[in-house]
């Protein structure tokens, strides 16, 4: 059965994570092994495990072979091969593919699926609580040799990817900063003044949780690199963590990497300040840069 959730703002990745729980459910409950399934669909048990995943897009010739060795007909079949075909759909970012580095691409759909994000950052205000103008600070000193028109398709991109947190069912984030974060001028002080209240209009979001790592704690016990560990609401889907490098990424999903980084995000979120003193923190902030200003 289709789970009863709305996702008419659900986006394609989220789409196939959901119709490719559904389709193992059916699988297991028939007792079908993943290579008997993979044999049905001219492929293997390995692509029917990226399909239940949602890896991969779905052709919809191999969901309507599935559903028939399954013995899924009338209305749930329908309903299946609808929400197969809107998992299809191209996301909002592949107009955005002259500027979104392919290593990213799957990152933006993990977003989008995901129902919590936990991330840690040491030197920049992570994307999705970004103001436009940071971004463009940010994004034209890190592409020095971007063009306006260039810069203005990554702003862009990230004003996309901040619509998640307002979507009717955004996931749970949860960000801890370094204190240098919150320091660092990027864009000149009214910019950074205007990103600092930002901030804090969203850690009073109900489901938005800061936390800084102050400069007088001493050495922080998580790594010196930022970090980002997503969750998914099926169950049998592991976390995935992502880090970003200057030219790549990597994705971690085997459980003894999430676990090492799930720990290292605790011991960050212990030895941060409390949610409850970020206000506070980033008043003070303010008001420092407030005084050099003048």
């Amino acid at each position: 059965m289709i789970p009863a959730r709305p996702d008419s703002a659900a986006g394609p990745t989220a789409l196939r994570i959901r119709l490719g729980a559904q389709l193992r459910r059916l699988r297991q409950a028939r007792g079908i092994g993943r290579d008997t399934a993979g044999w049905e669909i001219r492929g293997s048990g390995s692509k029917i495990s990226r399909m239940e995943l949602g890896r991969v897009p779905f052709k919809e010739r191999d969901i309507e072979d599935l559903l028939t060795l399954y013995g899924v007909a009338d209305d749930e079949r329908v309903a299946l091969m609808a929400l197969a075909r809107r998992a299809n759909a191209a996301p909002w970012w592949q107009r955005f593919g002259e500027v979104v580095p392919p290593w990213f691409l799957s990152y933006l759909g993990l977003e989008e699926a995901a129902t919590r994000i936990r991330t840690y950052e040491t030197q920049f205000v992570p994307g999705l609580l970004q103001t436009e103008e940071y971004a463009r600070a940010l994004i034209a000193r890190s592409c020095s040799g971007a063009s306006p028109s260039e810069i203005d398709r990554r702003v862009e991109v990230r004003r996309g990817r901040r619509q998640v947190l307002d979507r009717p069912d955004p996931p749970h984030f949860w960000a801890v900063l370094d204190e240098a974060v919150l320091r660092r001028p990027i864009g000149g002080c009214e910019v950074m003044r205007a990103q600092l209240e930002a901030l804090l209009e969203a850690a009073g979001r109900p489901g938005v949780r800061l936390q800084v790592v102050p400069f007088d704690g001493g050495t922080p016990s998580a790594p010196g690199f930022p970090f980002t560990i997503l969750r998914f609401a099926e169950p049998e889907l592991p976390d995935v963590v992502y880090v970003e490098q200057l030219t790549g990424a990597t994705y971690l999903d085997r459980p003894g990497d999430v676990d090492h980084y799930a720990l290292a995000m605790e011991r960050a979120c212990v030895e941060a300040e409390p949610p409850e003193r970020t206000a506070d923190i980033l008043a003070r902030v303010l008001a420092d840069a407030a005084s050099r200003s003048r």
